[in-house]
């Protein structure tokens, strides 16, 4: 049985929606000793811990059951694995490792994960941190790796961005938060579905039509505009849909134009990948890695 048929569940009757029945059921309070929270999204809260039964120190997400469950209610009539079976199956260098996933007592899902000694990329990003100059390829082709390894088995992020990435001590990347991750199937790319962060979303999402990887492709080439000029190719707005209209609009503007240092070919590249048509971009995370190992300059 391969992983697809354990995740949907073929031959005994599994399928997304509530909780499953027997899960690990865990309290909180008696297994983790909480150390602080280092994040919380728009469906979540994490902290650091230390896991009495694994003996370590762990990252900690716990799930909002209700806004879980109505996130995963967009599915209907679709087999969607939840988050934590989505992250057991992942197995990568640059993906964050889980350990076990389950529902505490309060009925929230939980996940167990790794705990990446280390910065967001997001923050090296805002800070101009001094981890950044010399690495910027180096963190990208990571990342082009982490986002491969995901298509090659059949899933898209979904919500790939500076926030959802960890730079561990030794400059290894980490691609996290798996909550907006769908399986990789005509099923799911059907056209509609709009979630995701707003500054990210491929023009065909905004325009509801049918997607591809090719979306996850799109988010990368952003974060890639972030890393090498800490900044977005279009500017913020305080409205969702402003930004939406600029996307699908106004011509994005140039890496160059935003930091001066960086050569043509590297702003060429980077406006590649935000291409308007999912056909002018690059074809692969792989791809888009080989074009950036490619440039003579690799000091950035």
């Amino acid at each position: 049985m391969g992983v697809f048929d354990f995740l949907f569940g073929k031959g005994k009757g599994k399928s997304g929606g509530s909780p499953k029945k027997g899960l690990k059921r865990v309290t909180v309070a008696k297994r983790f000793e909480l150390s602080g929270r280092t994040g919380q999204g728009s469906m979540s809260k994490v902290y650091r811990a230390y896991d009495r039964e694994l003996g370590r120190n762990v990252c900690l997400k716990l799930l909002d059951k209700a806004k879980t469950k109505k996130f995963e209610e967009r599915f209907v009539g679709l087999k969607k694995p939840h988050e934590g079976e989505i992250c057991m199956a992942l197995r990568h260098d640059n993906i964050v490792r889980t350990y076990e996933h389950g529902i505490t007592e309060q009925g929230e899902p939980y996940l167990v994960m790794e705990w990446v000694e280390g910065l967001g990329l997001n923050y090296l990003v805002e800070t101009r941190a001094p981890q950044l100059k010399g690495n910027r390829i180096n963190f990208m082709s990571q990342l082009c790796d982490a986002v491969q390894y995901m298509h090659s088995n059949k899933w898209l992020h979904r919500d790939i961005c500076p926030r959802n990435v960890m730079v561990d001590k030794e400059g290894v990347l980490k691609l996290i938060d798996f909550g907006l991750t769908i399986p990789y199937t005509p099923q799911f790319c059907v056209p509609g579905n709009r979630t995701g962060t707003p500054d990210i979303l491929a023009p065909e999402i905004i325009s509801r039509k049918s997607t591809d990887h090719r979306v996850d492709l799109f988010a990368l080439g952003v974060t890639g505009y972030e890393v090498f000029t800490g900044q977005l190719p279009w500017e913020r707005s305080v409205s969702s849909e402003e930004t939406f209209r600029r996307r699908l609009n106004s011509k994005p503007r140039t890496a160059k134009e935003l930091n001066p240092q960086l050569d043509d070919p590297l702003s060429n590249l980077l406006l590649r990948s935000i291409a308007r048509e999912p056909s002018e971009r690059f074809p692969s995370a792989t791809a888009f890695k080989e074009a950036l190992a490619k440039l003579d300059k690799q000091d950035y």
